[in-house]
């Protein structure tokens, strides 16, 4: 077997042996799982999350996702908290304590302080019968076989496993909270998953100039307009209101048709009852017009009056295409 091929084959093993690990997962998930669940969702604290060494970077990211989903988390490292950080767990929190074996000396002498504050404990570890699982209230059956590593040493099935456990925990409590698409996007102002969620048209024609021309302006000054507003667009407009359309392309086909523009407007050129859309509308409604009628450009009106011009670029530029 050559190298590109020996390559491909421990890749393939590594995903089957974690995928079949996650998948007996399903059968681990029991009545002690939904009452951890249940005790975080009608808790009035936080969750503290910790582990540690690679079960703390785990407990970084079951952090992340408990706080982006509505469950207040902050992370604690397990070395840390016995010296000092432990003073981060408040009353009527609820602290999740992620280890494989349960038995590491970080997690035998932290466990006891938790237990002596009155804090409920959840476990998330691959051995119910450890120190970590007789001390916790709730014990999360994050069990694998054996580890992806040859050597059955380094944590990647069993740290996956943690994984899919926290994000199971996640979406259970997602679900009690009615945690819906508009909560994501609150939270997520910045991403683009919250900004297809929130951004109106509104918010990306007040990023461009507002070219425009009338009926009856002359072809030269249609020119002028398309290229200082630097859209490839301009709206006719008459009375505030969308007549017609000239693009760029407009204005080449005009040139293929006549060797002289002396004395045509810009209601000889344009394109009537051109597409457009609401100024309120959700910006991916753009994006799936522009799709549609295969533009790059489209004129948005407010209450049936001119108000601007979305470009392709706009989105592009905010990251949701």
């Amino acid at each position: 077997m050559n190298q590109q091929d020996r390559i491909i084959s421990i890749a393939k093993k590594t995903i089957e042996t974690e995928s079949k690990a996650i998948a007996n997962l399903i059968d681990l998930v029991d009545k002690e799982f939904a009452g951890a669940v249940d005790h975080i969702y009608h808790s009035k604290g936080r969750v503290i999350v910790t582990g540690i060494g690679k079960s703390a970077n785990i407990a970084t990211k079951i952090v992340a996702t408990l706080n982006s989903t509505g469950t207040p988390s902050i992370f604690m490292h397990a070395a840390d908290a016995i010296h000092g950080d432990l003073g981060t767990i408040q009353e009527n929190d609820t602290v999740i304590c992620i280890s494989k074996s349960g038995n590491t000396p970080e997690i035998k002498v932290l466990v006891p302080l938790i237990k002596g504050m009155e804090i409920k404990l959840i476990a998330i570890t691959g051995n119910g019968d450890s120190f970590l699982g007789q001390q916790a209230d709730f014990v999360l059956n994050a069990y694998v076989e054996k580890e992806a590593c040859p050597n059955n040493l380094a944590p990647t099935t069993s740290t996956t496993a943690q994984l899919v456990i926290g994000d199971a925990l996640a979406m259970c409590l997602l679900d009690l909270r009615g945690f819906s698409s508009k909560d994501f996007a609150r939270f997520h102002p910045g991403g683009s998953l919250g900004k297809k969620l929130y951004l109106r048209v509104s918010n990306l024609t007040s990023l461009n100039e507002k070219p425009q021309v009338s009926p009856d302006t002359d072809v030269k000054k249609v020119i002028i307009e398309i290229s200082e507003k630097m859209l490839g667009v301009t709206a006719v407009v008459e009375d505030g209101v969308i007549v017609g359309i000239i693009t760029d392309g407009d204005l080449r086909r005009m040139l293929t048709k006549s060797d002289t523009f002396t004395g045509l407007t810009a209601k000889d050129i344009m394109t009537r009852n051109p597409k457009r859309i609401a100024n309120n509308a959700m910006a991916v409604e753009a994006i799936e017009m522009m799709d549609k009628y295969g533009i790059t450009q489209i004129l948005a009106e407010d209450k049936g009056r001119y108000s601007g011009v979305v470009h392709i670029h706009n989105l592009t530029k905010e990251g949701i295409i």
